[in-house]
């Protein structure tokens, strides 16, 4: 199904559904269309769905870090969210997930995590020294999943624009270093939200032992695998991710 964005002020965001409040955070090189089939099922399901369009490349360069960008979704929360809200981030939006988490505990009921920094992560590095070979981009794009065929035609041009644009680039390389910096190892135990892992077994970027650490070290968490699966569960398992999903938050709202 193919939801309308809405744009209000600073925000543009996809909204659908009724009922308890889903923010749904993409990560470095997602997009509002990652949660497609997310936002499908929840909305039918209870839930009033919002998967805001992280301003990665808006920001100046001075504040583009993950803190800036909990904050704007903090303020997004408090402006369009009614109440605390369920936040689901997957990979550098769980990472946003959990610095909000610390900062504003009020603003979330639960917090769902899947492929997310935090801990540690490999990224693309810090430069792209082919960034022009186009299928040099796509083996890296579908280095990110289990199935190499989840990384369609368009979802490699994305990742390939955003890479060959100079400012793009720099921002995105920024951001990276951002989550690598911020570890996030000492602050995990004062995490006192409910927490849901949802972990792909064959998650290259965010390895399983990034989940089995959180899982350790958050008090009130509980850790789903999910076989067959990379770095983007909500993606290449959508249906599977969404029952474990349900299941969860049915004892939760």
């Amino acid at each position: 199904m193919i939801f309308s964005t809405k744009k209000e002020k600073k925000y543009t965001f996809v909204e659908a559904g009724e009922g308890h409040p889903l923010v749904l955070l993409h990560g470095l090189m997602g997009g509002l269309s990652n949660f497609d089939k997310m936002v499908d099922f929840f909305s039918n399901r209870g839930f009033k769905v919002y998967v805001p369009q992280l301003p990665i490349y808006d920001l100046p360069v001075l504040n583009t870090n993950l803190t800036t960008l909990a904050k704007y979704i903090a303020k997004f929360i408090e402006t369009h969210v009614e109440g605390p809200a369920t936040i689901v981030g997957n990979s550098m939006g769980g990472h946003i997930g959990l610095i909000l988490t610390l900062a504003r505990p009020d603003l979330v009921k639960n917090l769902v995590l899947t492929g997310s920094s935090g801990l540690y992560e490999r990224t693309f590095g810090d430069s792209f020294p082919r960034k022009n070979d186009r299928s040099y981009i796509r083996k890296k794009t579908e280095e990110v999943f289990y199935d190499p065929s989840v990384a369609t035609e368009d979802l490699v041009d994305e990742v390939f624009g955003v890479v060959n644009d100079r400012m793009k680039g720099i921002k995105t390389v920024m951001l990276a270093r951002s989550a690598i910096k911020h570890n996030m190892l000492n602050d995990l135990p004062k995490i006192l939200t409910p927490v849901c892992l949802i972990w792909g077994k064959q998650d290259n970027v965010t390895p399983p032992e990034v989940a089995q650490d959180m899982h350790k070290f958050i008090p009130n968490s509980d850790l789903f695998w999910v076989d067959k699966c990379g770095h983007a569960a909500m993606m290449e398992k959508p249906d599977e991710f969404n029952e474990i999903l349900y299941s969860w938050l049915k004892e939760k709202v």
